[in-house]
């Protein structure tokens, strides 16, 4: 009878001992994979059920909050801004998921990093409000001028320190309102969202650092770049022969400049007035390999390290001794480049800041609610492009662009400017289509520049004869007298009472 009893508990103690060991196995080591299932939509449900930080530009402008409401989900994420800053801040919804920084800094948001579960002993044994809090470096002011300046055109803007890879303005057009994205009510979200996926233009895609075009004649600071640092170009050597065109070697197909015109000269004259023939004869003059490594320098063929999800830009690594035409296409930024506006701001950066192109990013802190300081992203060099001497010697070849070039429409009484322009053409058919670009970079006299500036329009039928000079130098130039302007004073604080139930937008 005893033995029976022992053996009874024994076996009892076994079961124990395994329930015991499985229970740990699921809620320790297979809670990831759990949360994750997809037909889990407890975390979901709890993600909404929970409030998450806000987010606010380096003015202290709220551009996302979380706003209670009388629903089973008990917060509505709240977009105040609009469509101003939806390619940063993304949307945030139920079903379909996030996007931008709502996406990119979900686990600071939603106060789930360890940092932010205890931030001290009492956090242990009591219930508290751990999300965080996102501060900008992009700044209300200068995010308004790249909207205002650009209109409806379709483009984009990315205005960064180049000291710092702060960036201060990010915008495109078109964008969308992501306050009925994030709407609790599905139906009428998925709606939205199909909607704006078959929209014309693709609203919902980041242009400014998630899609590629020929970046076109602003590559030459790319080219002249490689060519300085070679030996093989300085201000004074080579002179390059004045001509309408060039005929590479391996094709009978002449490379002509833009618009049939004559010009040729030294590193300076050649950049301010774009001549394609001459930098098609750098290029060659470098060679394939050094292009390729020169590019790769600026950050060409790796994705940024951007806080926010960019993608690579990219040059042609091939061997080129049998494709010297695509070898000289790629000189000026044509064939197979291609290249985020982000990249071509950083690419801009890394002459203003003295070769060194910094990280990019739009968020400058992650803040406790009560206010403590979680996480400080500082300066942080991503690639050293070039060495400072061949740095200073580009500087002053983009300076010659804005006082005789063709971005002369940069020129600010008392302000040190730099630029280059590109048209690209791109497609086929007739008329032809083009890109019209300017990167530019700004600061005061005697100084390192404080801005640099990419802008794009994207080229519509009917206008290839449109210039970087013409349509997109105005554009930056409006973002860059207001970056240099002192930054606004933070809104002044209100108290504001929300009633679930209620929001400002209509999304509850």
């Amino acid at each position: 009878m005893d033995r029976s009893i022992r053996r009874l508990g024994v076996f009892l103690m076994l079961l124990f001992c395994a329930l015991f060991a499985q229970l740990n196995y699921i809620q320790v080591f297979n809670a990831a994979e759990l949360n994750d299932n997809p037909s889990n939509s407890r975390p979901i449900d709890e993600a909404f059920s929970q409030p998450r930080g806000t987010v606010t530009t380096a003015d202290g402008v709220i551009i996302a909050r979380s706003v209670p409401i009388d629903s089973k989900k008990k917060y509505q994420r709240e977009f105040p801004e609009g469509d101003l800053y939806a390619q940063i801040t993304g949307y945030f919804n139920y079903s379909f998921g996030a996007t931008g920084l709502e996406s990119a800094y979900n686990a600071e948001l939603s106060g789930q990093t360890p940092e932010q579960q205890v931030q001290d002993i009492g956090d242990l044994f009591q219930d508290h409000d751990s999300s965080g809090n996102l501060e900008l470096s992009v700044r209300s002011d200068v995010q308004k001028a790249a909207r205002d300046a650009l209109g409806e055109q379709r483009g984009s803007v990315v205005a960064l320190d180049p000291r710092s890879g702060e960036v201060l303005a990010l915008w495109s057009y078109p964008s969308f309102d992501p306050n009925p994205l994030s709407d609790h009510d599905i139906d009428a979200a998925s709606k939205v969202k199909t909607f704006l996926e078959n929209t014309d233009g693709d609203p919902l895609l980041a242009k400014a650092y998630r899609e590629i075009y020929p970046p076109g004649s602003t590559f030459k600071i790319i080219t002249g770049t490689i060519g300085v640092e070679s030996g093989k170009v300085t201000p004074e050597e080579p002179v390059y022969p004045t001509e309408r065109s060039f005929t590479p070697p391996q094709t009978t197909r002449p490379l002509p400049n833009y618009g049939g015109e004559s010009c040729g000269g030294t590193l300076f004259v050649i950049l301010a007035r774009s001549c394609n023939t001459s930098f098609a004869r750098m290029g060659l003059d470098i060679g394939g390999p050094a292009m390729i490594e020169g590019a790769e320098a600026f950050g060409f063929n790796e994705r940024p390290p951007f806080d926010l999800p960019a993608v690579a830009s990219v040059f042609p690594d091939q061997d080129f001794s049998d494709t010297q035409p695509l070898l000289a296409q790629a000189s000026i930024g044509q064939g197979s480049v291609a290249a985020t506006p982000l990249q071509m701001a950083l690419a801009a950066a890394g002459i203003a800041n003295n070769g060194s192109v910094m990280r990019p990013h739009v968020v400058d802190r992650v803040l406790a609610q009560d206010g403590d300081v979680i996480r400080t992203y500082g300066p942080e060099v991503w690639t050293e492009a070039t060495d400072p001497t061949t740095a200073g010697t580009m500087r002053e070849a983009m300076r010659q662009v804005v006082a005789s070039g063709t971005a002369t429409r940069l020129q600010i009484p008392g302000v040190d400017v730099g630029a280059k322009t590109g048209t690209a053409q791109f497609g086929s058919g007739d008329p032809l289509r083009s890109h019209a670009w300017v990167v530019a970079w700004a600061g005061p006299p005697g100084e390192l520049p404080v801005i640099a500036v990419a802008v794009i329009v994207e080229g519509q039928e009917g206008l290839s004869e449109q210039t970087g000079g013409r349509v997109a130098a105005p554009i930056a130039k409006a973002v860059i007298e207001q970056a240099l302007q002192p930054m606004p004073e933070p809104p002044a604080a209100t108290t504001t009472t929300t009633t679930p139930g209620t929001s400002t937008t209509g999304g509850g």
